[in-house]
């Protein structure tokens, strides 16, 4: 498996920009950065990045977010591939005023449905057995999930450039082609038959930093003359969508003896 490159805790600022500054703004980070292992090889030095948003029938976590709540939480299913040997990360994203935390635990895809559907999370579950750091994630993200009734909503797929320094510490990523389709079933897909799309003219542009805002950044968001922006790809998917739509959902069934009674 490849490194897990993953910051439990950093700063996160993104910027809308256009596909001219996007390319200059790739050369600039390439004197500061080495590139993605994803990336490499890749057309356009791209890769696919899915994500399986669960949230509860009346949108908590789309609302704490249009709402600036200070505090809050999403909860999404991160994939790169439906081939059954591919690991899905079950991931909690959580911001506490400016400091994004995230926390995930690799899991077989064989196991998101039962997971979803409310089992008791356990080391068989995941890919890297015995990693209590990933256990405790997914019990979290469980207990997180049975907490607001949540259930799938919204798989969003992008393509994703990026860039990361040696000690894991600054990343830059260039996100295009934003595309999201409701989906109301714990199942793992990467195609799509009718998606929406959002920041259609735009290249999202983040820079991540675990400790104090590096001069190259603040140079380079100089240098392009670039505002912070707010670009959440869950809100702006759900908008597209309809928020009424994604609340009139069936609920997820599980069989009784697979309920969490944990909690």
């Amino acid at each position: 498996m490849a490194r897990d490159r993953m910051q439990r805790q950093r700063f996160e600022l993104k910027y809308l920009i256009d596909e001219d500054t996007a390319l200059r703004v790739r050369d600039f980070v390439r004197c500061h950065l080495d590139m993605d292992e994803y990336s490499v090889g890749r057309p356009n030095f791209s890769y696919p990045v899915h994500s399986l948003y669960v949230d509860s029938d009346d949108l908590r976590t789309y609302w704490d977010t249009v709402n600036g709540n200070k505090n809050r939480f999403k909860l999404r299913l991160r994939f790169y591939s439906a081939n059954p040997d591919a690991p899905v990360f079950f991931e909690i994203k959580r911001r506490m005023n400016n400091i994004i935390m995230k926390e995930r635990g690799g899991v077989r895809q064989e196991a998101v449905p039962l997971l979803l559907n409310g089992h008791f999370p356990q080391e068989e579950h995941l890919v890297a057995r015995h990693n209590p750091k990933h256990l405790v994630a997914l019990q979290r993200f469980c207990e997180l999930m049975h907490s607001i009734r949540g259930k799938p909503k919204v798989h969003i797929a992008y393509l994703r450039e990026a860039y990361v320094s040696e000690d894991d510490t600054q990343r830059v990523t260039l996100d295009r082609q934003v595309m999201a389709e409701e989906n109301l079933t714990p199942t793992i897909r990467t195609e799509m038959e009718s998606p929406v799309r959002s920041f259609q003219k735009f290249v999202i542009l983040e820079l991540k930093f675990t400790n104090r805002f590096p001069n190259w950044m603040r140079d380079l968001v100089r240098a392009f003359h670039i505002m912070q922006c707010g670009a959440a790809k869950y809100v702006s998917s759900v908008e597209n969508l309809g928020s009424r739509r994604l609340q009139a959902t069936t609920p997820v069934v599980a069989e009784a003896h697979d309920l969490c009674d944990y909690f």
